[in-house]
Protein backbone atom coordinates (compact mmCIF):
# COMPACT_ATOMS: atom_id res chain seq x y z
CA UNK A 1 0.00 0.00 0.00
CA UNK A 2 1.09 3.73 -0.76
CA UNK A 3 0.75 6.34 1.91
CA UNK A 4 1.58 10.24 1.70
CA UNK A 5 2.81 12.65 4.65
CA UNK A 6 0.27 14.08 6.04
CA UNK A 7 -0.44 17.53 4.66
CA UNK A 8 -3.33 19.87 6.35
CA UNK A 9 -5.30 22.43 5.18
CA UNK A 10 -4.14 25.85 4.47
CA UNK A 11 -6.53 27.07 7.03
CA UNK A 12 -5.60 24.43 9.61
CA UNK A 13 -2.15 25.16 9.68
CA UNK A 14 -2.89 28.76 9.74
CA UNK A 15 -4.85 28.04 13.04
CA UNK A 16 -1.85 26.35 14.20
CA UNK A 17 1.10 28.01 13.15
CA UNK A 18 -0.58 31.68 13.06
CA UNK A 19 0.73 34.89 14.90
CA UNK A 20 3.52 33.16 16.97
CA UNK A 21 3.42 36.04 19.42
CA UNK A 22 -0.03 34.88 20.36
CA UNK A 23 0.72 31.36 20.50
CA UNK A 24 3.38 32.19 22.92
CA UNK A 25 1.12 32.00 26.17
CA UNK A 26 -0.38 28.80 25.02
CA UNK A 27 2.62 27.28 24.49
CA UNK A 28 4.18 28.46 27.99
CA UNK A 29 0.99 27.12 29.62
CA UNK A 30 1.60 23.30 27.36
CA UNK A 31 5.15 23.37 28.35
CA UNK A 32 3.89 23.39 32.04
CA UNK A 33 1.35 20.65 31.62
CA UNK A 34 3.93 18.72 30.59
CA UNK A 35 6.25 19.08 32.73
CA UNK A 36 3.85 18.66 35.56
CA UNK A 37 2.83 15.55 34.14
CA UNK A 38 6.17 13.87 33.66
CA UNK A 39 8.13 15.88 36.27
CA UNK A 40 10.81 17.05 33.65
CA UNK A 41 11.84 19.91 32.01
CA UNK A 42 12.46 20.68 28.53
CA UNK A 43 15.80 21.43 27.51
CA UNK A 44 17.15 23.62 25.27
CA UNK A 45 20.46 23.50 23.50
CA UNK A 46 20.67 20.10 21.97
CA UNK A 47 21.58 18.07 18.91
CA UNK A 48 19.70 15.06 17.72
CA UNK A 49 19.75 12.38 15.24
CA UNK A 50 17.60 10.08 13.93
CA UNK A 51 18.88 6.39 14.23
CA UNK A 52 16.69 3.44 12.26
CA UNK A 53 16.85 -0.16 12.79
CA UNK A 54 20.07 -2.09 13.98
CA UNK A 55 21.84 -1.13 10.79
CA UNK A 56 21.93 2.66 11.80
CA UNK A 57 21.85 2.18 15.85
CA UNK A 58 24.26 -0.45 16.93
CA UNK A 59 27.70 1.41 14.66
CA UNK A 60 26.69 4.41 16.33
CA UNK A 61 26.81 2.78 20.01
CA UNK A 62 30.28 1.06 18.93
CA UNK A 63 31.98 4.17 17.92
CA UNK A 64 30.83 6.19 20.92
CA UNK A 65 32.16 3.12 23.26
CA UNK A 66 35.40 3.44 21.83
CA UNK A 67 35.65 7.09 21.49
CA UNK A 68 34.95 7.26 25.29
CA UNK A 69 37.42 8.91 27.76
CA UNK A 70 35.81 8.75 31.49
CA UNK A 71 32.71 6.97 31.41
CA UNK A 72 30.22 4.88 29.91
CA UNK A 73 26.54 4.28 31.49
CA UNK A 74 24.92 1.43 29.95
CA UNK A 75 21.32 0.02 30.64
CA UNK A 76 19.59 -2.06 28.32
CA UNK A 77 16.66 -4.81 29.65
CA UNK A 78 18.10 -7.51 27.70
CA UNK A 79 21.71 -8.18 26.14
CA UNK A 80 21.35 -11.37 24.81
CA UNK A 81 24.26 -14.13 24.86
CA UNK A 82 24.69 -14.01 21.07
CA UNK A 83 27.83 -12.47 18.47
CA UNK A 84 26.33 -9.01 18.45
CA UNK A 85 25.92 -9.26 22.47
CA UNK A 86 29.60 -10.45 22.43
CA UNK A 87 30.56 -7.99 20.15
CA UNK A 88 29.15 -5.56 23.02
CA UNK A 89 30.73 -6.66 25.77
CA UNK A 90 34.28 -7.01 23.97
CA UNK A 91 33.88 -3.44 23.45
CA UNK A 92 32.84 -2.54 26.92
CA UNK A 93 35.92 -5.05 28.32
CA UNK A 94 38.62 -2.93 25.89
CA UNK A 95 37.71 0.49 27.28
CA UNK A 96 37.25 -0.39 30.79
CA UNK A 97 40.89 -2.43 30.68
CA UNK A 98 41.87 1.14 28.97
CA UNK A 99 40.46 2.54 32.59
CA UNK A 100 37.23 3.96 31.16
CA UNK A 101 34.73 3.39 34.44
CA UNK A 102 32.06 1.27 32.47
CA UNK A 103 28.58 0.71 34.04
CA UNK A 104 26.00 -1.90 33.43
CA UNK A 105 22.78 -2.20 34.23
CA UNK A 106 20.44 -5.42 33.30
CA UNK A 107 17.29 -6.62 33.89
CA UNK A 108 17.53 -10.18 35.54
CA UNK A 109 14.34 -11.37 34.84
CA UNK A 110 15.04 -10.03 31.25
CA UNK A 111 18.60 -11.82 30.73
CA UNK A 112 16.82 -15.45 32.03
CA UNK A 113 17.56 -18.13 29.37
CA UNK A 114 19.12 -15.38 27.00
CA UNK A 115 22.19 -14.39 28.80
CA UNK A 116 24.62 -17.06 31.48
CA UNK A 117 26.36 -15.87 34.82
CA UNK A 118 29.43 -16.87 32.85
CA UNK A 119 28.74 -13.64 30.18
CA UNK A 120 28.57 -11.22 32.92
CA UNK A 121 31.24 -12.61 34.73
CA UNK A 122 33.65 -12.06 32.01
CA UNK A 123 32.88 -8.44 31.83
CA UNK A 124 33.49 -8.36 35.44
CA UNK A 125 36.70 -9.92 35.81
CA UNK A 126 37.82 -7.03 33.32
CA UNK A 127 36.89 -4.51 35.47
CA UNK A 128 33.24 -3.87 34.17
CA UNK A 129 30.76 -2.99 36.93
CA UNK A 130 27.90 -5.03 36.34
CA UNK A 131 24.36 -4.81 38.08
CA UNK A 132 21.18 -7.03 38.07
CA UNK A 133 18.10 -5.20 38.68
CA UNK A 134 15.89 -6.52 40.63
CA UNK A 135 16.73 -10.21 41.34
CA UNK A 136 13.94 -12.12 43.01
CA UNK A 137 13.98 -11.25 47.13
CA UNK A 138 11.74 -13.06 49.47
CA UNK A 139 10.31 -10.14 51.19
CA UNK A 140 8.89 -8.90 47.80
CA UNK A 141 7.03 -12.19 46.46
CA UNK A 142 5.47 -9.64 44.04
CA UNK A 143 8.65 -6.93 43.18
CA UNK A 144 9.43 -9.21 40.49
CA UNK A 145 6.63 -7.52 38.18
CA UNK A 146 8.60 -4.03 38.41
CA UNK A 147 11.27 -4.37 35.65
CA UNK A 148 13.66 -2.51 34.28
CA UNK A 149 12.45 -1.87 30.55
CA UNK A 150 15.12 1.13 29.81
CA UNK A 151 17.40 1.06 27.34
CA UNK A 152 20.14 3.90 27.11
CA UNK A 153 23.81 4.16 26.63
CA UNK A 154 25.85 7.60 27.65
CA UNK A 155 29.47 8.07 27.41
CA UNK A 156 31.22 10.77 29.01
CA UNK A 157 28.28 12.69 30.27
CA UNK A 158 28.35 14.54 26.62
CA UNK A 159 26.96 11.72 24.55
CA UNK A 160 23.59 9.54 24.50
CA UNK A 161 21.24 7.04 23.04
CA UNK A 162 17.51 6.47 23.86
CA UNK A 163 16.10 3.71 21.89
CA UNK A 164 13.67 0.59 21.85
CA UNK A 165 16.50 -1.83 21.13
CA UNK A 166 17.85 -4.12 23.11
CA UNK A 167 21.20 -6.19 21.82
CA UNK A 168 20.86 -8.80 20.19
CA UNK A 169 20.45 -11.03 16.64
CA UNK A 170 16.67 -10.66 16.04
CA UNK A 171 17.64 -6.69 15.48
CA UNK A 172 20.23 -7.36 13.24
CA UNK A 173 18.20 -10.33 10.88
CA UNK A 174 19.76 -13.87 9.53
CA UNK A 175 20.69 -13.32 6.27
CA UNK A 176 22.13 -16.16 5.93
CA UNK A 177 18.51 -17.60 6.42
CA UNK A 178 16.76 -14.76 4.64
CA UNK A 179 15.22 -13.95 7.93
CA UNK A 180 14.86 -10.30 7.97
CA UNK A 181 15.97 -8.08 11.36
CA UNK A 182 13.33 -6.30 13.59
CA UNK A 183 12.44 -3.13 13.06
CA UNK A 184 13.12 -0.53 15.71
CA UNK A 185 14.02 3.28 16.18
CA UNK A 186 16.42 5.08 18.57
CA UNK A 187 17.77 8.51 18.49
CA UNK A 188 21.17 10.45 19.17
CA UNK A 189 21.52 13.26 21.53
CA UNK A 190 24.60 15.79 22.43
CA UNK A 191 23.92 18.05 24.72
CA UNK A 192 22.87 18.76 28.36
CA UNK A 193 19.83 16.42 27.91
CA UNK A 194 22.54 13.82 28.40
CA UNK A 195 22.91 15.13 32.04
CA UNK A 196 19.23 13.92 32.63
CA UNK A 197 19.82 10.85 31.31
CA UNK A 198 22.59 10.16 33.65
CA UNK A 199 20.80 11.02 35.98
CA UNK A 200 18.25 8.56 35.89
CA UNK A 201 20.68 5.69 35.07
CA UNK A 202 22.33 6.78 38.71
CA UNK A 203 18.76 5.89 40.29
CA UNK A 204 18.55 2.90 39.08
CA UNK A 205 22.39 1.79 39.64
CA UNK A 206 21.20 3.23 43.14
CA UNK A 207 18.32 1.07 43.48
CA UNK A 208 19.70 -2.40 42.01
CA UNK A 209 22.80 -2.09 44.24
CA UNK A 210 22.92 0.55 47.28
CA UNK A 211 25.70 2.40 45.81
CA UNK A 212 25.79 6.02 45.15
CA UNK A 213 27.33 7.10 41.70
CA UNK A 214 30.56 9.58 42.46
CA UNK A 215 29.09 13.20 41.54
CA UNK A 216 32.08 13.66 39.47
CA UNK A 217 30.87 11.09 36.94
CA UNK A 218 27.05 12.47 36.38
CA UNK A 219 28.09 16.10 35.48
CA UNK A 220 25.29 18.83 35.99
CA UNK A 221 23.42 20.00 32.29
CA UNK A 222 24.61 23.52 33.13
CA UNK A 223 28.15 22.35 32.61
CA UNK A 224 27.71 20.46 29.54
CA UNK A 225 28.61 22.80 26.30
CA UNK A 226 25.09 23.24 23.10
CA UNK A 227 25.03 20.17 21.18
CA UNK A 228 22.61 21.91 18.99
CA UNK A 229 19.64 23.88 19.17
CA UNK A 230 17.02 21.56 20.08
CA UNK A 231 14.85 21.40 22.85
CA UNK A 232 14.84 17.85 24.58
CA UNK A 233 12.47 16.34 27.57
CA UNK A 234 13.76 13.34 28.86
CA UNK A 235 10.92 11.21 30.53
CA UNK A 236 12.21 8.58 33.20
CA UNK A 237 9.62 6.81 34.64
CA UNK A 238 9.47 4.43 37.77
CA UNK A 239 6.84 2.36 38.99
CA UNK A 240 3.58 3.98 40.02
CA UNK A 241 4.98 7.48 38.48
CA UNK A 242 2.55 7.28 35.36
CA UNK A 243 4.42 10.23 34.18
CA UNK A 244 4.19 9.20 30.11
CA UNK A 245 0.61 7.76 30.35
CA UNK A 246 -0.12 11.31 31.81
CA UNK A 247 1.36 12.92 28.89
CA UNK A 248 0.44 10.54 26.57
CA UNK A 249 -3.01 11.53 27.40
CA UNK A 250 -2.55 15.32 27.35
CA UNK A 251 -0.81 15.01 23.85
CA UNK A 252 -3.59 13.30 22.39
CA UNK A 253 -6.16 15.65 24.10
CA UNK A 254 -3.93 18.34 22.39
CA UNK A 255 -3.15 17.12 19.08
CA UNK A 256 -4.56 19.37 15.61
CA UNK A 257 -3.62 17.87 12.76
CA UNK A 258 -2.29 13.97 13.06
CA UNK A 259 -1.37 11.99 15.99
CA UNK A 260 0.77 9.29 14.44
CA UNK A 261 1.66 6.12 16.86
CA UNK A 262 4.24 2.52 16.32
CA UNK A 263 3.92 0.31 19.69
CA UNK A 264 5.01 -3.11 19.79
CA UNK A 265 3.13 -4.41 22.44
CA UNK A 266 -0.06 -1.99 22.42
CA UNK A 267 -2.73 -3.13 25.54
CA UNK A 268 -4.38 0.55 25.23
CA UNK A 269 -6.65 1.32 28.62
CA UNK A 270 -10.01 2.23 28.27
CA UNK A 271 -9.22 5.96 29.16
CA UNK A 272 -6.16 5.89 26.57
CA UNK A 273 -8.58 4.38 24.06
CA UNK A 274 -10.95 7.01 24.79
CA UNK A 275 -8.25 10.05 24.24
CA UNK A 276 -7.52 8.07 20.89
CA UNK A 277 -10.93 8.41 19.78
CA UNK A 278 -12.07 11.74 21.14
CA UNK A 279 -9.01 13.25 18.66
CA UNK A 280 -10.07 10.99 15.98
CA UNK A 281 -13.48 12.09 16.50
CA UNK A 282 -12.57 15.52 16.31
CA UNK A 283 -10.79 15.52 13.04
CA UNK A 284 -7.19 14.33 14.53
CA UNK A 285 -5.63 11.84 11.48
CA UNK A 286 -4.88 9.08 14.32
CA UNK A 287 -2.70 6.03 12.97
CA UNK A 288 -1.83 3.24 15.07
CA UNK A 289 0.79 0.77 13.70
CA UNK A 290 1.31 -2.29 15.42
CA UNK A 291 3.13 -6.20 15.32
CA UNK A 292 0.91 -8.83 13.00
CA UNK A 293 2.52 -11.13 15.63
CA UNK A 294 4.04 -11.48 19.38
CA UNK A 295 6.19 -12.97 21.20
CA UNK A 296 2.71 -12.80 24.13
CA UNK A 297 -0.06 -14.06 22.02
CA UNK A 298 -2.59 -12.84 24.92
CA UNK A 299 -0.68 -9.56 24.30
CA UNK A 300 -1.86 -10.01 20.23
CA UNK A 301 -5.05 -10.53 20.67
CA UNK A 302 -5.92 -7.79 23.52
CA UNK A 303 -4.39 -5.31 20.92
CA UNK A 304 -6.83 -6.68 18.68
CA UNK A 305 -9.33 -6.43 20.49
CA UNK A 306 -9.54 -2.92 20.85
CA UNK A 307 -9.41 -2.51 17.11
CA UNK A 308 -13.22 -2.62 17.13
CA UNK A 309 -13.76 0.41 19.07
CA UNK A 310 -10.49 2.97 17.40
CA UNK A 311 -11.88 2.04 14.37
CA UNK A 312 -15.63 3.09 14.57
CA UNK A 313 -14.31 6.58 15.47
CA UNK A 314 -12.02 6.85 12.83
CA UNK A 315 -8.45 5.56 13.64
CA UNK A 316 -6.74 3.96 11.33
CA UNK A 317 -4.82 0.48 12.64
CA UNK A 318 -2.53 -1.12 10.47
CA UNK A 319 0.03 -4.17 11.26
CA UNK A 320 3.31 -4.62 10.34
CA UNK A 321 4.14 -7.45 7.40
CA UNK A 322 7.54 -8.00 8.67
CA UNK A 323 8.93 -10.60 11.31
CA UNK A 324 8.63 -7.86 14.30
CA UNK A 325 8.10 -4.03 14.69
CA UNK A 326 9.13 -2.89 18.13
CA UNK A 327 9.54 0.43 18.17
CA UNK A 328 7.74 2.67 20.18
CA UNK A 329 7.51 6.10 19.09
CA UNK A 330 4.75 9.01 18.42
CA UNK A 331 4.77 11.78 15.93
CA UNK A 332 2.22 14.95 16.10
CA UNK A 333 1.66 17.79 14.27
CA UNK A 334 5.07 17.67 12.51
CA UNK A 335 6.44 19.51 15.71
CA UNK A 336 6.86 17.20 18.49
CA UNK A 337 7.87 13.47 18.95
CA UNK A 338 9.14 10.28 20.99
CA UNK A 339 11.16 7.79 20.83
CA UNK A 340 12.18 5.83 23.78
CA UNK A 341 11.49 2.38 25.58
CA UNK A 342 7.62 2.58 27.15
CA UNK A 343 5.14 0.25 25.45
CA UNK A 344 1.45 1.88 25.48
CA UNK A 345 0.54 -0.49 28.24
CA UNK A 346 -0.33 -0.68 31.79
CA UNK A 347 3.20 -2.74 32.75
CA UNK A 348 5.07 0.15 31.04
CA UNK A 349 3.20 2.77 31.82
CA UNK A 350 2.61 1.94 36.10
CA UNK A 351 5.01 -0.99 36.62
CA UNK A 352 8.11 -0.53 34.84
CA UNK A 353 11.41 1.87 34.83
CA UNK A 354 11.06 3.03 31.04
CA UNK A 355 13.12 6.04 29.97
CA UNK A 356 11.85 7.50 26.69
CA UNK A 357 12.64 11.66 25.50
CA UNK A 358 10.11 13.64 24.16
CA UNK A 359 11.78 16.17 21.45
CA UNK A 360 10.05 19.61 20.27
CA UNK A 361 11.68 20.37 16.83
CA UNK A 362 10.20 20.95 12.86
CA UNK A 363 12.82 18.94 11.20
CA UNK A 364 13.14 16.18 13.58
CA UNK A 365 9.33 15.86 13.39
CA UNK A 366 9.71 15.90 9.77
CA UNK A 367 12.23 12.49 9.70
CA UNK A 368 9.49 10.97 11.66
CA UNK A 369 6.73 11.58 9.37
CA UNK A 370 8.51 10.06 6.77
CA UNK A 371 9.99 7.66 8.56
CA UNK A 372 6.09 6.39 9.33
CA UNK A 373 4.86 6.68 6.14
CA UNK A 374 7.90 4.05 4.83
CA UNK A 375 7.03 2.06 7.38
CA UNK A 376 3.06 2.09 6.12
CA UNK A 377 4.35 1.08 2.47
CA UNK A 378 5.39 -2.61 4.68
CA UNK A 379 2.07 -2.62 6.53
CA UNK A 380 -1.27 -3.93 6.20
CA UNK A 381 -4.29 -1.81 6.95
CA UNK A 382 -7.42 -3.00 9.67
CA UNK A 383 -10.79 -2.24 8.30
CA UNK A 384 -14.47 -3.48 9.21
CA UNK A 385 -15.33 -5.26 6.69
CA UNK A 386 -19.63 -5.07 5.38
CA UNK A 387 -20.31 -7.57 7.76
CA UNK A 388 -19.37 -4.88 10.41
CA UNK A 389 -16.00 -7.96 11.33
CA UNK A 390 -12.66 -6.40 12.18
CA UNK A 391 -10.25 -7.67 8.82
CA UNK A 392 -7.03 -6.79 7.21
CA UNK A 393 -7.73 -4.62 3.74
CA UNK A 394 -6.37 -7.19 1.27
CA UNK A 395 -3.55 -9.58 2.29
CA UNK A 396 -0.02 -8.56 3.37
CA UNK A 397 2.23 -7.77 0.27
CA UNK A 398 5.20 -10.69 -0.80
CA UNK A 399 8.41 -9.57 -0.01
CA UNK A 400 10.17 -12.95 -1.39
CA UNK A 401 11.78 -13.30 2.10
CA UNK A 402 11.30 -15.69 4.83
CA UNK A 403 9.36 -14.20 8.19
CA UNK A 404 11.12 -15.06 11.01
CA UNK A 405 9.01 -17.40 13.80
CA UNK A 406 7.93 -15.19 16.29
CA UNK A 407 9.50 -16.34 20.07
CA UNK A 408 7.15 -17.19 22.74
CA UNK A 409 9.37 -15.97 25.25
CA UNK A 410 7.86 -12.98 26.40
CA UNK A 411 8.68 -10.48 29.16
CA UNK A 412 6.67 -11.20 32.42
CA UNK A 413 5.74 -7.16 32.51
CA UNK A 414 4.21 -7.87 29.18
CA UNK A 415 2.28 -10.76 30.01
CA UNK A 416 1.14 -9.33 33.46
CA UNK A 417 -0.41 -6.47 31.01
CA UNK A 418 -1.92 -9.21 28.96
CA UNK A 419 -3.62 -10.71 31.95
CA UNK A 420 -4.52 -7.30 33.05
CA UNK A 421 -6.31 -6.84 29.74
CA UNK A 422 -7.94 -10.37 29.86
CA UNK A 423 -9.38 -9.38 32.93
CA UNK A 424 -10.57 -6.45 31.84
CA UNK A 425 -12.72 -7.98 29.18
CA UNK A 426 -13.84 -10.88 31.07
CA UNK A 427 -14.95 -8.09 33.51
CA UNK A 428 -16.77 -6.48 30.83
CA UNK A 429 -18.40 -9.36 29.78
CA UNK A 430 -19.65 -10.24 33.02
CA UNK A 431 -21.26 -6.85 33.63
CA UNK A 432 -22.02 -5.55 30.44
CA UNK A 433 -20.71 -2.29 30.72
CA UNK A 434 -19.56 -1.71 27.20
CA UNK A 435 -19.79 -3.85 23.52
CA UNK A 436 -17.51 -6.81 23.17
CA UNK A 437 -15.95 -7.80 19.50
CA UNK A 438 -15.37 -11.53 18.08
CA UNK A 439 -11.88 -10.76 19.42
CA UNK A 440 -12.45 -10.34 22.95
CA UNK A 441 -14.76 -13.50 22.14
CA UNK A 442 -11.95 -15.92 21.97
CA UNK A 443 -10.55 -14.20 24.76
CA UNK A 444 -13.48 -15.51 26.75
CA UNK A 445 -13.08 -18.57 25.48
CA UNK A 446 -9.51 -18.43 26.55
CA UNK A 447 -10.76 -17.39 30.39
CA UNK A 448 -13.37 -19.60 30.37
CA UNK A 449 -11.38 -22.21 29.77
CA UNK A 450 -8.87 -22.16 31.88
CA UNK A 451 -11.61 -21.40 34.61
CA UNK A 452 -13.22 -25.03 33.50
CA UNK A 453 -10.09 -26.54 34.16
CA UNK A 454 -8.95 -25.12 37.45
CA UNK A 455 -12.60 -25.80 38.77
CA UNK A 456 -12.15 -29.40 37.51
CA UNK A 457 -8.73 -29.69 39.16
CA UNK A 458 -10.22 -28.11 42.80
CA UNK A 459 -12.89 -30.71 42.55
CA UNK A 460 -10.78 -34.02 41.10
CA UNK A 461 -8.02 -32.87 43.78
CA UNK A 462 -8.57 -30.38 45.92
CA UNK A 463 -4.77 -30.65 47.55
CA UNK A 464 -3.69 -29.28 43.97
CA UNK A 465 -5.48 -26.41 44.72
CA UNK A 466 -5.22 -25.60 48.21
CA UNK A 467 -1.68 -26.68 48.95
CA UNK A 468 -0.22 -23.97 46.37
CA UNK A 469 -2.70 -21.28 47.79
CA UNK A 470 -1.41 -22.13 51.46
CA UNK A 471 2.40 -21.82 50.19
CA UNK A 472 1.59 -18.60 48.27
CA UNK A 473 -0.09 -17.06 51.38
CA UNK A 474 2.71 -18.16 54.27
CA UNK A 475 5.02 -16.57 51.31
CA UNK A 476 3.08 -13.41 51.41
CA UNK A 477 2.08 -13.18 55.51
CA UNK A 478 5.92 -13.67 56.25
CA UNK A 479 7.15 -10.83 53.60
CA UNK A 480 4.57 -8.86 55.24
CA UNK A 481 6.35 -9.33 58.32
CA UNK A 482 9.53 -8.87 57.28
CA UNK A 483 8.73 -5.31 55.59
CA UNK A 484 6.91 -4.06 58.75
CA UNK A 485 10.34 -5.00 60.83
CA UNK A 486 12.14 -3.23 58.29
CA UNK A 487 10.07 -0.07 58.52
CA UNK A 488 9.52 -0.07 62.16
CA UNK A 489 13.05 -0.02 63.12
CA UNK A 490 13.97 2.01 60.25
CA UNK A 491 11.24 4.93 62.16
CA UNK A 492 12.93 4.22 65.38
CA UNK A 493 16.44 5.04 64.10
CA UNK A 494 14.84 8.05 62.53
CA UNK A 495 12.88 9.02 65.60
CA UNK A 496 16.26 8.03 67.75
CA UNK A 497 18.23 10.31 65.49
CA UNK A 498 16.60 13.05 65.44
CA UNK A 499 15.62 13.25 69.30
CA UNK A 500 18.69 12.10 70.84
CA UNK A 501 19.63 14.63 73.29
CA UNK A 502 17.13 16.74 74.35
CA UNK A 503 17.87 20.36 72.88
CA UNK A 504 19.70 22.43 75.51
CA UNK A 505 18.03 24.98 77.64
CA UNK A 506 18.18 29.07 76.72
CA UNK A 507 20.57 31.33 78.33
CA UNK A 508 19.26 32.71 81.53
CA UNK A 509 19.05 36.04 79.94
CA UNK A 510 17.30 35.24 77.76
CA UNK A 511 14.38 33.55 79.27
CA UNK A 512 11.26 35.14 80.16
CA UNK A 513 9.38 35.15 84.06
CA UNK A 514 5.99 33.62 83.14
CA UNK A 515 4.67 34.41 86.29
Amino acid sequence: MTTEVYQPKPQERADVRGNTAELRPVRRAVDKAYARATGSQLIPGNGVRLLVDAKENYPAWLEAIKNARRTIHFESFIIHEDDVGREFAEALIAKAREGVRVRVVYDWLGAVGKTSRRFWRNLRDAGVEVRGFNPPRFDEPFGWFNRDHRKMISVDGQLGFVMGLCVGRDWVGRPEKNIDPWRDTGVEIRGPAVAEMDAAFARAWETSCGEKIPAEDLPAPETIGQGGDVSVRVIATEPNSVGLYRLEQLVAAGAREYLWLTDAYFVGTTMYVQALRAAAQDGVDVRLLVPSASDIPVVSALSRANYRALLEAGVRVFEWNGPMIHAKTSVVDGKWARVGSTNLNVASWMGNWELDVSIEDEGFAKQMEEMYCRDLENATEIVISERRRVKPLGPPPAHGRRRQRTSRKGSTSRAAAGFIGVGSAVGAAITNRRVLGPAEGRLMWMAGGLLLALSFVAVKWPHAITYPLALIGIWVALALFIRAYKLHKGVTVRSEKEHGDPPPPPPPGRMKDEG
